[in-house]
């Protein structure tokens, strides 16, 4: 069978079975060829001619316009950004309406503009460095669209210095910038926007950043269609913008106002400069409040007329932009002592009968020179205590035992000869959430750090001694935690034995409803050791309750509290942080608060009188005030 062409021709080829080359014969085509060739031809023209009448006699008019409309300019609309509340309805951030420059790449080259000349114009006029516009410029994909946002959150009177310049090609649109009513109070939770890439506007920290895909919402697209000349001859609606969903969050508004407040005079007063401060429900592992001072005002990256103190910011001292709550990384002092008095309980190491005298020091002895023994202090002499009193004295001496034991020749102050030992330790804070993320909804989160034997020996090429146990056992040493896993720890014990992931982000109310967004979620139950729970809890109280506890400042306040004291020893202890946590009514919490002061004056004494005014703050504003609302009805 020979071969057929693409009209179905048959022809053939001859192949000399000696030769290399092939012998081609030509035949001459047939007259049916020639007749289909003509007949498609004349239907091809014939219906192109059709076309072109029914253009020019039917669509004439239509298609002459569309001839002159050269450029097609898409103009993006902005999705309204979903606004952020507090858990009683406060508008934590909002949107304020401004401008945004756009640079019409299309006219540009059309009118063979400089782009680097009106680049340098526009940051004049923006008071903005034109290498971060040049960039803008240089990053952007002109295949998926010609005009450029060049600056975001512009002023009224910047809008009327680009336009003074008389540049066609840069334009001014309708826009929105994201503004923060409650100011510093709010900046390290809520974070800020700023302009990602195509002129999009992205959460950058905080809870903006977390929620970002939320609270966005979708920008929308109109399309104009202009002529040569820059006449607008048809405009056409793409998509609609669709505006983000409401962010409701578990913050308390009031008591972050007052938190940071109280943090401040604090500080004031001491003449310092750092402190943290956590309110959290024990029951749900919800944040009510958490406050970093310093601080500054996420309004300086959303309002051009601070943009002098954004500057400012990034070389300001002590870091305001860091979110210390749960980046921040603290050896906890005796905060800790709760929870390995829970271990030990638990462990069988100690009863809560079992004593142990403090005579304010504990000589072990030292094998390389016995006259001079190694020494570790309490913090004071306390006599005889049990687990309750070495609680509320916070006793050094019985958690030295509890954690490294007592030597054999520790005659005559208690028998725990035996305690945890670095291994039990490290897997009981481990359980209780130190050394791992704690999952909150805010971006940065740190880890901390548990030593151990094998570290110690890998990192410093030396052996763990006891004395090393005996320093993360009151919460020295290298032990290193976040605020956010201490109060959550303290939580736990506070509610009866449930670690709860804390959590801000509450629920969305979108177009399509509302969404929970989190719910309380249990991340260990140890809610069966009801006997040892119960120990740790009335030395907690005792803390309060008892003359000699280190929280006795709160005794008068008109309701229970229970809570612990800490002291950390930091810069080859040349400084001191304060820590103060408790949780408040002792019996049925529903508070637990952190307060953490940076190089305090006296220790733990620095903490406590805050914790105190924000625990009654808080019964008086939330607690009482809601009973007695509830009796009137």
């Amino acid at each position: 069978m020979s071969p057929k062409d693409d009209f179905g021709l048959e022809h053939s080829i001859v192949e000399s079975g000696i030769k290399k080359d092939f012998d081609v014969l030509e035949l001459p085509l047939s007259g049916n060829a020639f007749r289909l060739i003509l007949v498609g031809g004349l239907l091809f023209v014939g219906i192109a001619f059709a076309r072109t009448a029914y253009l020019s006699f039917s669509q004439g008019n239509f298609y002459a316009a569309r001839a002159d409309m050269n450029i097609t300019e898409p103009v993006t609309l902005p999705a309204i950004r979903g606004l952020v509340y507090d858990r009683y309805g406060v508008v934590l951030a909002q949107n304020e309406a401004a401008h945004r420059v756009v640079l019409n790449v299309s006219a540009v080259r059309k009118n063979q503009k400089d782009i680097p000349e009106i680049i340098s114009a526009a940051a004049s006029a923006l008071d903005v460095p034109s290498a971060d516009l040049s960039a803008i410029v240089s990053h952007t994909d002109f295949e998926k669209t010609a005009l450029v946002t060049l600056e975001r959150n512009v002023s009224d009177a910047q809008a009327a210095a680009v336009e003074k310049l008389g540049i066609s090609e840069l334009e001014i649109q309708d826009d929105y910038r994201r503004e923060y009513p409650l100011g510093p109070a709010f900046a390290q939770v809520l974070g800020y926007t700023g302009m990602a890439q195509y002129g999009d506007l992205q959460g950058k920290t905080g809870l903006e950043l977390q929620y970002n895909d939320l609270i966005s919402g979708k920008d929308g697209m109109r399309v104009f269609y202009r002529s040569a000349n820059g006449t607008i001859l048809d405009e056409k609606l793409l998509d609609a913008p669709q505006q983000g969903a409401d962010l409701h969050t578990t913050l308390d508004a009031g008591l972050q106002r007052y938190f940071y407040d109280r943090l401040k005079a604090g500080l004031r007063s001491l003449g310092r400069s750092v402190a943290v401060g956590i309110a959290v429900n024990p029951q749900t592992g919800e944040v009510l409040s958490l406050v970093n001072i310093p601080s500054y005002d996420n309004n300086a990256f959303t309002d051009p007329a601070l943009k002098t103190e954004r500057t400012q910011l990034l070389t300001a001292p002590f870091q305001p932009l860091f979110d210390r709550a749960v980046s921040g990384v603290y050896t906890p002092g005796s905060t800790v002592k709760p929870m390995e008095a829970l271990a030990a309980l638990k462990e069988g190491v100690i009863t809560p009968q079992t004593q142990i005298y403090s005579a304010g020091y504990l000589d072990v002895p030292n094998p390389y020179d016995p006259a001079h023994p190694s020494r570790f202090l309490d913090w004071r002499p306390q006599g005889w205590v049990d687990v309750r009193s070495a609680i509320a004295r916070s006793s050094d001496i019985f958690f030295y035992a509890v954690g490294g034991g007592l030597p054999k020749s520790a005659v005559g102050i208690g028998d725990v000869y035996q305690g945890l030992g670095i291994d039990k330790l490290k897997q009981y804070w481990q359980f209780f959430g130190l050394g791992q993320k704690t999952g909150i909804d805010l971006d940065g989160e740190a880890v901390g750090f548990l030593p151990d034997p094998q570290e110690k020996e890998a990192v410093k090429n030396d052996i763990w001694r006891i004395g090393d146990t005996y320093n993360v056992s009151i919460g020295q040493g290298d032990l290193q935690v976040t605020p956010i896993q201490l109060i959550s720890q303290i939580a736990s014990i506070a509610n009866g034995g449930l670690l709860y992931q804390p959590y801000i982000g509450a629920d969305a109310v979108g177009a399509t409803g509302t969404t929970t967004i989190h719910q309380p979620t249990v991340l260990r139950d140890f809610s069966n050791l009801v006997p040892e729970i119960h120990e740790v809890q009335e030395g907690m109280k005792d803390t309060v309750r008892k003359p000699y506890g280190t929280e006795y400042m709160l005794a008068d306040l008109p309701f229970t509290a229970a809570g612990k004291t800490g002291s950390s020893q930091v810069a080859n202890n040349t400084k001191t942080n304060a820590f103060f946590v408790g949780y408040a009514p002792a019996d049925h919490p529903q508070i637990a608060v952190l307060v953490l002061v940076e190089d305090a004056l006296e220790g733990s004494l620095n903490a406590v009188p805050i914790g105190k005014d924000v625990l009654n703050w808080y019964y008086q504003n939330r607690i009482a005030s809601t009973s007695s609302a509830q009796a009137l009805q």
